[in-house]
């Protein structure tokens, strides 16, 4: 490894670090498992040449000062290099896994606030998430959300104008699949198997935030995308959080519209073609 890094990492840990080896991680940056001179161990991951890091310290360290869920703590951070604790891992999201980050998840649901957004705009990815403070629902999903993100899709090349004027109609429509939740609560926002870390069939941690207050709905949809949790996550869930009729239905589909517009933009392809298929099916 080179001197200067070498140097952050140990002005990071008071320790020097001794070795490096790859780890996978999120599509902003390279990330690492730094090895130190004391016995102990890090994680950082250097910026790919988009994302800022800093912005993915400030939400862990919103993560940690304003809930309890299990987050690596922050050592150090700049936009081009993060340090964080190390994290044990082993074993994948088992059964009790999933009723463990069901627990843990209802609890982050139950932090409210008064408008939804944040303080501050955020990331999905390597991608701008906009969040300015809005005291409806349905109006910060349908702009800045199904939008925004159709709209960079679309600047892209990633989706067609004429499925870009479906997302905007069908973002008009809103109001008859969906109602404003109760309150803004906060959410993870990226949740997804990459970003939860287990050992002995229980959760260590979650990684790569890409929080705001939200409907915590579209955290549950996003769960489901890519096979992260089922039965026993929402089994567990619906205990603490009941959840109201027809999410599976309509209101999961509707959701997970914001994650395949993320992949669409990044990725285009059978994503764009899944935005597709749940805007015929709701007559969009």
């Amino acid at each position: 490894m080179d001197a200067e890094f070498a140097a952050r990492i140990e002005a990071a840990t008071g320790s020097r670090p001794v070795r490096r080896s790859p780890l996978s991680g999120g599509c902003i940056a390279e990330v690492y498992r730094v090895e130190l001179a004391n016995g102990g161990r890090v994680v950082a991951k250097v910026a790919a040449g988009q994302g800022d890091l800093e912005l993915e310290a400030w939400m862990l360290r919103y993560l940690a000062a304003h809930s309890e869920l299990p987050v690596p703590a922050v050592l150090s951070a700049d936009a081009d290099v993060l340090i964080i604790d190390y994290v044990e891992t082993a074993g994948g999201i088992s059964a009790s896994a999933q009723a463990h980050a069901a627990e843990l998840l209802a609890a982050l649901h139950a932090i409210e606030a008064e408008q939804f957004g944040l303080e501050r705009d955020t990331l999905i990815g390597p991608l701008h998430q906009p969040n300015p403070r809005r005291d409806k629902w349905l109006d910060f999903f349908a702009q800045h959300r199904l939008i925004h993100m159709g709209r960079e899709a679309l600047d892209a090349r990633r989706i067609p104008p004429s499925l870009m004027a479906r997302i905007e109609t069908f973002a008009g429509r809103l109001h008859e699949w969906l109602e404003e939740p109760a309150a803004p609560a906060l959410i993870h926002g990226d949740m997804w198997g990459g970003n939860v870390l287990t050992l002995d069939g229980r959760i260590a941690a979650f990684v790569d935030p890409a929080i705001y207050y939200a409907d915590p709905e579209i955290e549950l949809a996003f769960s489901t995308l890519f096979s992260t949790f089922g039965a026993p996550f929402f089994a567990r869930y619906g205990e603490l959080r009941p959840l109201a009729p027809g999410f599976f239905e309509a209101r999961r589909d509707i959701y997970n519209l914001y994650p395949l517009l993320v992949h669409a933009r990044l990725f285009g392809g059978a994503y764009a073609a899944q935005v597709d298929g749940i805007l015929k099916r709701l007559g969009g």
